[in-house]
């Protein structure tokens, strides 16, 4: 892959990897020949210098020179003398050469050239080691001794080439490096082979994913979402697939949350218009019923008023309980104080008494002052509405009991009766907004369907919950309530 600019794109992890892989191998490689070689050339030269060191040492051994320039020098005749040895005498301090030979390939002596025998004649004889280039011949270790003879004072030097060395190790830097590339190809193959098998899994999460994310996520229900295959979880990789399901589990209970929430807000768009239109066309119709009729007609346009204010009445309730719940939605704190949960439930037996004397109420008055912090008004709507649930739900004659205890640190309020029940596939979304069994019944009793819904958030917002249970001729709505702080148990005046 190009960028517009005509340079590379990113490498894949694969390429990256087989490279990096291979760099360092290639690197090392270098590093392992070099010291090689310097360890050899260094193992060779302590050779060669042995080697010069005897051979000078054996040039002093005669105790004269005399002959032909080629023939004063018979140590460079002697078995294993290196070819391209070179080696002269010079007499006195002023470096007159003497006798001067070298050894040809095929072992002979000949003579080197003045300008070789000049350069080795101006070597001190110091007893060390020295390195010289001779024109022609290339570089030289060198090394002159003096010679005790009874002529004259002689130095005698001896030169031995140095280019076998660099020859030897030139041969072994050369078959190195070979055997270091032949490697380095193996190893990269070796390495790319290694890194597709290691790498596969993470190729088929990077597949899956990809996958994915041409499924439409955006709306509607989504169906099962497809999961990456699992070979073991000790890997990395394996981790990763692991990791890589479990959020796929939790992308998937989320968006099946989010399609069941945008059903629930669905309906409840629906039935709270539904809800609104109706005392919207009651409060209408009186109202051009008022207009048309005429003055005489006292009686009708009084009736039409009270209509009309009956819908203004039931849609300020509805209005007033939406923004309750979406108050309580927000996380707006509600008022805390001190409440008794006794008295309260039976002003609310009370109430309910008056407005269902058909029913049989009973609230067993508890034996201790059951105290929990939190809004007395939002309290008593809770008890009101199930109550009123209770009241509205269920046929005259129906026995509906109030109880409350303590349990631990919470306040338990239990409403029964032993009416009908509740329907089995309404009861698990009974507290839901506008969740109704019979919408018909409910909207002709004057139910909003709003009441067990307002229970459940305010118990959640006292830092509490509701509970439903019901069958057929028992039905029980449970909150449980945090105690007040202070102590939970008083004993009751």
């Amino acid at each position: 892959m190009r960028t517009p600019g005509g340079d590379r794109g990113p490498r894949s992890l694969r390429s990256r990897m087989i490279l990096s892989s291979s760099l360092l191998l290639a690197a090392l490689s270098v590093v392992i020949i070099a010291i090689t070689g310097l360890a050899m050339r260094t193992y060779l030269m302590t050779g060669l210098d042995q080697r010069l060191d005897a051979l000078a040492e054996h040039s002093t051994a005669a105790r004269e020179q005399i002959g032909a320039p080629t023939a004063g020098l018979p140590y460079l005749r002697a078995f294993g003398v290196p070819a391209g040895t070179v080696g002269v005498s010079v007499a006195g301090r002023r470096g007159a050469v003497r006798h001067a030979a070298l050894v040809d390939d095929s072992g002979e002596l000949t003579a080197p050239t003045v300008r070789q025998q000049r350069i080795l004649a101006l070597v001190e004889p110091d007893g060390h080691r020295h390195t010289r280039d001779l024109p022609g011949r290339g570089t030289y270790r060198v090394k002159a001794v003096r010679a005790d003879t009874r002529e004259a004072e002689i130095t005698i030097v001896t030169a031995v080439p140095v280019h076998p060395v660099d020859h030897m190790l030139g041969g072994l830097l050369a078959v190195e490096s070979a055997v270091a590339a032949t490697a380095l190809l193996v190893a990269a193959l070796v390495a790319a082979t290694v890194i597709d098998r290691q790498l596969r899994p993470l190729q088929r999460v990077a597949a899956t994913a990809t996958r994915i994310s041409r499924e439409p996520l955006g709306h509607g229900a989504v169906r099962s979402l497809e999961r990456v295959p699992q070979d073991e979880c000790a890997t990395e990789t394996g981790r990763l697939a692991e990791a890589v399901n479990r959020l796929l589990g939790h992308v998937e209970n989320a968006l099946a949350d989010r399609y069941a929430t945008e059903l629930r807000m669905r309906d409840f768009l629906a039935d709270a218009g539904h809800e609104l239109r109706t005392p919207l066309a009651s409060v209408a119709g009186h109202l051009q019923l008022v207009r048309r009729a005429p003055k005489s007609a006292a009686p009708q346009a009084e009736y039409a008023l009270g209509r009309m204010e009956s819908g203004i009445g039931r849609m300020r309730t509805l209005v007033e309980d939406l923004l309750l719940l979406a108050r309580l939605d927000t996380g707006r704190p509600l008022a805390r104080e001190e409440v008794g949960l006794g008295p309260l439930l039976a002003e609310a037996v009370a109430d309910a008494r008056a407005a269902g004397p058909d029913h049989r109420w009973e609230f067993l008055m508890p034996g201790n002052l059951v105290l929990v912090e939190g809004d007395p008004d939002r309290l008593h709507q809770v008890a009101a509405n199930l109550l009123a649930n209770a009241r509205t739900h269920t046929p005259p004659g129906t026995r509906v009991t109030v109880t409350v205890r303590t349990d631990d640190a919470h306040a338990v309020i239990r409403v029964a009766d032993d009416g009908p029940g509740i329907p089995p596939d309404l009861l698990p979304r009974v507290f839901e907004r506008f969740a109704r069994g019979d919408a018909s019944r409910s909207r002709a009793t004057g139910s909003s369907g709003l009441g067990l819904a307002i229970v459940a958030a305010v118990s959640a917002a006292h830092g509490g919950h509701a509970e439903a249970t019901s069958e057929p001729g028992r039905t029980t709505f449970t909150i449980h309530l945090p105690l007040h702080p202070t102590g939970a148990d008083q004993s009751a005046p």
